[in-house]
């Protein structure tokens, strides 16, 4: 198929992360001095199609990726709600503007599509797909929630902060006696607080994957002080949830009426709630975007490097429909609808659970 491609486009949809740029950054280079092809850059994610004025989209070289690999964030911008099939309209309505972005691609006589993003923007591409815009996926979420693949870039990145203000936090909480929580990202999967809270020697890990008692967290704080520990670390996900409750929500200055409700708080809802129960001096800090920002680890330049030549290599083979995926030590490709069949989920049996049990740490429950 190479042959027959003369120009590409790569976009970036969903939150930002360290290693979107390393991507990018492979793609122009490969696409041009292996293939000769040409390389436009869609920005703010599929909505740079959308714009009144036409496409914002710019041409992409060598020259205008140079610097960028150790570079966080996107040179192209991102956006996690720009879902062409569910656009927002007058009246708080949704409108279906899927038909635009691919008379759009058309119009720029692009061959094919390079779509960097997680789960929401892989079920975006599958539907493309169906319209007929010929798409690779790279899978990019710091979650590291997508099955198909061993690890997605940026999630390296984000544990490695999240370990670091752990360590930090460790100083504060025992000069003080404190019992200091972190509430980090992960909505529907606790990889980050799980290893990030093995990696910084957390005392309590809660994640979405096992619901918590709360008089456990209190009982196992409570226990710690008894025995001479003077200072303990609990680790939150943010999704994380109660036995038989539900995660927790709050409303956002800016947020849209009617709009999609957003997690948060529950960080100092349980700080509060283990101070009067435990009788514990408590301290609560949201790592937020902090996550998200920054430079690349170099794990994630490399495996962002490695995503960004096997999409084009993929599109020269004619495997549109396929998002590139880790596999052991192998970067391999496996169907888009296959990719986002099913979340990754943190097993509650599973060895690593297991593992972080066994040397004292504490998941909320019996």
């Amino acid at each position: 198929m190479a042959d027959k491609v003369r120009r590409i486009a790569v976009s970036t949809g969903g939150g930002d992360c360290p290693g979107l740029n390393a991507v990018i950054r492979a793609v122009v280079k490969t696409a041009t001095s292996v293939y000769g092809w040409e390389v436009l850059g869609i920005e703010t994610g599929f909505d740079g199609l959308l714009g009144r004025g036409g496409a914002r989209c710019r041409p992409l070289t060598t020259e205008s990726v140079r610097g960028i690999l150790p570079q966080g964030g996107t040179i192209l911008g991102t956006s996690n709600r720009g879902n062409p099939f569910a656009m927002p309209g007058e009246g708080g309505t949704l409108i279906d503007r899927s038909r635009e972005v691919v008379e759009r691609l058309r119009e720029l006589e692009v061959d094919a599509v390079v779509t960097i993003g997680g789960d929401g923007s892989m079920r975006i591409a599958a539907q493309l797909m169906e319209l007929g815009v010929g798409l690779v996926g790279v899978p990019k979420t710091i979650d590291n929630d997508l099955e198909a693949t061993d690890v997605t870039f940026g999630y390296d990145s984000a544990l490695h902060v999240a370990t670091e203000a752990i360590d930090r936090l460790h100083t504060t909480a025992e000069s003080h006696h404190r019992v200091m929580l972190v509430e980090v990202m992960g909505r529907h999967a606790g990889w980050i607080a799980l290893e990030a809270g093995m990696a910084g020697g957390a005392d309590v890990i809660l994640i979405p994957e096992i619901p918590f008692g709360v008089e456990h967290i209190a009982m196992a704080l409570v226990q710690r002080a008894r025995a001479g520990r003077k200072f303990s670390i609990v680790v939150v996900s943010e999704g994380a949830l109660p036995v038989g409750g539900s995660p927790t929500y709050r409303t956002w200055p800016g947020s849209a009426p009617g709009g999609a409700p957003r997690l948060g708080g529950i960080c100092d809802r349980l700080a509060a709630e283990i101070a009067h129960l435990s009788g514990a001096e408590t301290r609560a800090t949201v790592l937020g975007h902090l996550q998200r920002g920054g430079s690349p680890s170099p794990f994630d330049r490399v495996l962002g490097t490695r995503f960004g030549t096997a999409a084009v290599h993929l599109i020269a083979r004619g495997g549109l429909g396929r998002m590139v995926a880790l596999q052991g030590t192998a970067v391999v490709d496996v169907p888009i609808a296959e990719a986002i069949s099913r979340p990754k989920l943190v097993d509650p049996e599973g060895e690593l659970v297991q593992s972080a049990r066994s040397v004292g740490i504490n998941f909320g429950s019996a």
